[in-house]
């Protein structure tokens, strides 16, 4: 009987023996999670945004056993925020809950703290429709009204939650693909530009349907139409932009879950279908669903396929519309 040769024996023997220390390492290695999580928000607390990280992260821990705390980290338009989870340990415990400023903000600041590359998509949560709004007694009363209003005199004064947020990008949208002639009037927050319409200091604004719906009940906006690609659940009457002959006026308020880079596969897979379980609750669902937000979930695929749309359809708006902030 022929014996292998020695060199032979020797590989075969090293390679079971990494293949059992592999197995060890591995039986050894705690599980994920086995400590609380956290859910880094790049705003403040009571926006759509909050409000969806807080419930998706309130069914999710019960996927995972273990508690998803929420750290709000406001300012410089979601990049505080977004730079610490950036600059985080990829070890599973820190995530960013953003919204789309974590892929526009590349398209109008000057100088970013960290690398796009810097933080990996891991899943959808939700997407707020925009509704497009006016004061209650407004003659408005669709949106080919509202842009053949714009066209008189010094134009409409539309308010926005800043440069670069989606209201901006809802304003540049209607003055680039509708012929609008929409002034742009900046605010600190979502609420303050909807205020100022209900003031009456300014002529329109699109926001997150979950800021505008208690003042539509309430009689003080009037909804002319939604900007996302279906109707709004809450409004069932309200047309989209597309109904109403607008198809590039076309965007939400979207948020979803980001990691550290290097945070391991086998985690951000994890945490993926906790999320996508945490959104299928009937106590989720019944919470957002009224307030007018969508529960999306999907795949880590799903959701890097939507960035690269969303990139690739706002940049030239970007550009055309000089959105710049320094």
């Amino acid at each position: 009987m022929a014996l292998t040769s020695l060199p032979r024996r020797a590989a075969l023997i090293a390679m079971a023996g990494c293949a059992l220390a592999g197995q060890a390492a591995q039986a050894q290695a705690p599980a994920w999670p086995t400590k609380p999580i956290k859910f880094v928000v790049p705003f403040g607390p009571g926006g759509a945004n909050d409000l969806v990280a807080r419930t998706v992260a309130e069914q999710a821990a019960k996927q995972l056993g273990q508690t998803i705390i929420i750290e709000n980290k406001p300012g410089a338009g979601s990049m505080l925020g977004a730079d610490l989870v950036a600059k985080s340990a990829p070890d599973g415990y820190t995530f960013l809950a953003p919204a789309a400023g974590v892929i526009t903000n590349a398209m109008i600041k000057s100088r970013m703290p960290y690398k796009e590359e810097d933080l990996v998509p891991v899943v959808m949560m939700a997407v707020s429709p925009s509704v497009i709004v006016v004061p209650a007694d407004s003659p408005i009363k669709d949106l080919k009204g509202l842009v053949a209003a714009s066209k008189s005199g010094q134009g409409l004064n539309f308010s926005t939650a800043g440069t670069g947020s989606t209201p901006h990008f809802v304003a540049e949208m209607l003055n680039l693909k509708a012929g609008a002639k929409m002034q742009i009037v900046p605010y600190k927050s979502g609420s303050e530009g909807m205020a100022a319409v209900v003031g009456k200091q300014v002529d329109v604004t699109s926001e997150a349907s979950p800021v505008v719906l208690p003042q539509i009940k309430g009689n003080k906006l009037k909804p002319i139409a939604s900007t996302w690609n279906r109707r709004i659940a809450a409004l069932p009457d309200l047309p989209t932009a597309e109904e109403q002959g607008f198809k590039d006026i076309v965007i939400g308020h979207w948020s979803g879950v980001f990691a550290p880079k290097g945070t391991p596969e086998a985690i951000l897979d994890k945490l993926n279908a906790a999320v996508n379980a945490a959104l299928k609750s009937p106590e989720l669902r019944a919470k957002l669903i009224p307030m007018a937000i969508d529960p999306v979930g999907g795949s880590r695929e799903d959701f890097k396929k939507f960035l690269a749309t969303e990139k690739a359809r706002l940049a030239p708006i970007a550009k055309a519309a000089q959105m710049r902030e320094d």
